[in-house]
Formats: C-alpha cells, sequence, structure tokens
C-alpha cells in the first residue's frame, strides 16, 4: 500500500482537477450530491446533528450540509484543503487519509461522496477505509456513499464544453475497463481557454453492490438501501449506499474482507 504522501502526490498528478480546485468546483458545481444524502438522512436518521465527510474536495457539498449539521471534512489532497480554507474558510475542513484518520469523535452520520472511495483500490486498504467509517460512528450512526457500482464499457470518445472563469474549455473523454482489478479508467484531453492542453487519467474502482454491503457489515454496519441519484432505484453506474451502525457498536463489527 502506498503511503498517504505518495498517494495524494499520483491522484495529483494524474487528476487535472486536484492541481486546479478552483476548476474542480466549476465542473462539480452541478452536483446534487449533498441534497441527495440530506434526503437519506430526512428519510433514515432525521434526529441527526453531527456530521463527518471523508474526501470532501473543496467542500462545495460540505457548505451545504453545514447550513443543517456541524460538520468537519476530511480531504486526502493538501492543495484542495488548502483552497477550500480560503474558499470556505467558515468550514471545518482536515487533510487526513480516510485509510487511517481518527478524529478522536462519533458522528451521528458519515459521507463519503464524490467518488472518493472509488479512488481507494485494493481489498485491505477499502477494508481500513470501512474501519474509519466504523470509528467515527456512533451506534445507530448513518453512513451515506457515494460510488460507482457497474463498469462504465462504453469505447467510443465523448466530448464536452466547460465553462471556466477565464473561458470555455473543450474536454473528450474515453473510458477502459479492466474486469481482472475491477477499474474504470477515464482519459481526459483538455483544450484550455489558454489554448494549453492537458491530459489526465482518473481511476477507479468499481465496488459491486454486494460488495459493497459485504464491506459495510463487515465494519458493522447494516445496508439499508441503495439507489441511483434519481431516488428510484438502481440502475445507473453510481449508486448513493445507505446503512445503520449496529446499535451494538463496535461489537456488531466483523472483519470486512469481501
Amino acid at each position: 500500500m502506498t503511503s498517504p504522501d505518495t498517494e495524494a502526490e499520483y491522484v495529483e498528478a494524474t487528476n487535472l482537477l486536484y492541481r486546479d480546485p478552483a476548476l474542480y468546483d466549476v465542473v462539480q458545481s452541478d452536483s446534487t450530491s449533498a441534497e441527495m444524502c440530506q434526503t437519506l438522512i430526512d428519510l433514515h436518521r432525521p434526529d441527526a446533528r453531527t456530521l463527518v465527510d471523508f474526501g470532501c474536495g473543496t467542500g462545495r457539498d460540505l457548505e451545504i450540509l453545514a447550513k443543517r449539521f456541524e460538520c468537519i471534512g476530511v480531504d486526502l489532497q493538501p492543495g484542495v484543503v488548502d483552497y477550500a480554507h480560503q474558499a470556505r474558510p467558515e468550514l471545518d475542513i482536515r487533510t487526513g487519509d480516510m485509510r487511517t484518520a481518527r478524529l478522536g469523535s462519533r458522528m451521528d452520520v458519515v459521507t463519503c461522496m464524490g467518488n472518493s472511495l472509488a479512488y481507494v483500490h485494493d481489498n485491505e486498504a477499502i477494508s481500513q477505509v470501512f474501519a474509519t467509517f466504523a470509528a467515527h460512528a456512533r451506534p445507530g450512526a448513518l453512513l451515506v456513499l457515494c460510488s460507482p457500482v457497474a463498469p462504465i464499457t462504453q469505447t467510443e470518445p465523448t466530448t464536452a464544453t466547460v465553462d471556466t472563469p477565464t473561458g470555455s474549455a473543450t474536454v473528450t473523454i474515453r473510458h477502459t475497463w479492466d474486469l481482472r482489478t475491477q477499474i474504470n479508467t477515464m482519459h481526459r484531453h483538455w483544450m484550455l481557454p489558454s489554448g494549453d492542453e492537458a491530459r489526465d487519467e482518473i481511476r477507479r474502482r468499481v465496488l459491486f453492490p454486494q460488495e459493497l454491503e459485504r464491506y459495510a457489515e463487515g465494519a458493522g454496519f447494516e445496508v439499508l438501501d441503495m439507489l441511483d441519484g434519481t431516488g428510484t432505484g438502481l440502475t445507473g453506474p453510481t449508486a448513493y449506499t445507505v446503512a445503520r451502525r449496529d446499535d451494538r457498536g463496535d461489537q456488531g463489527a466483523r472483519h470486512a474482507r469481501p
């Protein structure tokens, strides 16, 4: 397993949006993750007051959630956290690795959205992440995840325009799928407003629904539901998983292996 510093450097080097957090904010401006998270909390734990978000990025979703909950955010990328401190100084956002982070407090809700879980690729590290979720969840707490649960197998490239603070950028995206490692790689070619070109790639581990359920159960969570962004079932490649921490707390957890 790579060290936290090495992992952060790798992800930053291979993802343009982590090197340019302001652009990340623009690209994610239409995200509905915070709203979906609030809907699930209202449904399953309406009395929740405290929340920790692992992989919070620039704090865009956390800013919305903080209007209702006492929140802490954790992200691996120091540059992204520095940007978050400047853009959203009212938020409590800390640099940390969700495989090993221990904040010393337990919350009513633990979240991991924006595909953050998918950046953890090997089974042992995923087990460590779920142990972190359990370490920060009081008995009866909710765990809300957003992660890919099916591969993107489309091979033809697609092109989109992204409005940025300095003008329009064009990005061409191509996907590849490795069944052996269950990793989807998104290859991007950017034409930036400056006229410069940039290439990056994003490698995301797909955890199939029953795998997710096994990891959650192994860490002492009972899966309550899995649904896509429409909120009407599970048909798309990305799912929201909501689970509840066993009322027995740590006594209810088993070692989380698939």
